[in-house]
């Protein structure tokens, strides 16, 4: 796994891909839906739990004396959840980083062949043949698409939250920032607050504070565009596009399917702002 991560072999029909993927989709509702926006996390996952478990109770089945109908229909069902689970992996992995995409490139090759295996399986059983190595072929070949799967997500945090760990770094209760006056207005900034680094954004005697490294991949949210979107100002992520509402940090367009950390503010009256975390600034 980690010469693979490494290797740049693919990295041409890789970097070919991903931006074909991206430029077709472009933004709007298709690409966050597949992402996973309106839920709250990643689609992909879920739909692939449910596909390959058509698929490999299909397997099973076909070792026990149950009515091979009911393998075809496992068998069937797999299939067709199988391209809407490949479309919303596809646009995820469009929006990774390359060592996580070559993994994924390889993830994508042991899903499209184990999805040929058993669709040829299910082809030989509807003209009357036996199909069963086919399926269990695909079985296997999909066990190892689901080890390199497993590998992204849980060795390269693909898919996890970056922003998360904030909210267990910052203890509890009101801590001074900096001053008003060394905030320039209407441009984001970082400032530290211990471990942590904010967005900082100034408009007039109001400052809006998130968490600045992006639940998608910890871009620096800082360095991303004001945008206004259905009439509320959010931030751009600079590295993949993800949005997201200043005043609660919750997410308008993906690839993030995670808010960003929110703090609420006050200023003292020498001026000096401080932050309190876990607080949504709608009910500040």
């Amino acid at each position: 796994m980690d010469r693979l991560e490494k290797t740049k072999a693919l990295d041409g029909p890789i970097a070919t891909l991903a931006k074909a993927v991206r430029t077709k989709l472009g933004p709007g509702r298709l690409r966050d839906l597949l992402h996973g926006v309106p839920t709250g996390h990643p689609l992909h996952p879920s739909l692939a739990t449910a596909s390959l478990g058509c698929l490999a109770s299909a397997t099973v089945l076909d070792f026990t004396d149950v009515d091979p109908r009911a393998s075809r229909v496992l068998l069937a069902t797999g299939v067709a959840t199988a391209f809407p689970t490949a479309a919303a992996g596809l646009t995820d992995w469009s929006t990774l980083h390359r060592e996580q995409q070559r993994v994924g490139f390889v993830h994508m090759a042991a899903n499209l062949t184990a999805l040929g295996l058993f669709t040829a399986s299910l082809f030989v059983r509807r003209r009357g043949g036996d199909g069963r190595l086919l399926s269990l072929a695909g079985l296997g070949t999909a066990t190892l698409a689901g080890y390199l799967g497993g590998h992204l997500a849980y060795r390269q945090a693909a898919g996890a939250n970056h922003a998360e760990q904030v909210a267990h770094l910052v203890p509890l209760g009101w801590h001074d920032l900096c001053p008003l006056r060394d905030l320039p207005d209407g441009r984001p900034v970082a400032r530290r607050l211990g471990y942590i680094q904010l967005f900082v954004l100034r408009h007039g005697d109001s400052v809006s504070v998130l968490a600045d490294r992006c639940s998608h991949l910890a871009g620096p949210l800082h360095q991303g565009r004001l945008v206004v979107e259905d009439g509320e100002s959010c931030v751009t992520c600079p590295w993949h596009g993800s949005t997201f509402r200043l005043a609660d940090g919750s997410v308008k367009h993906g690839p993030a399917t995670a808010p960003q950390p929110c703090f609420q503010t006050r200023v003292r009256s020498d001026g000096v702002i401080q932050v309190r975390p876990g607080v949504d600034l709608n009910k500040a």
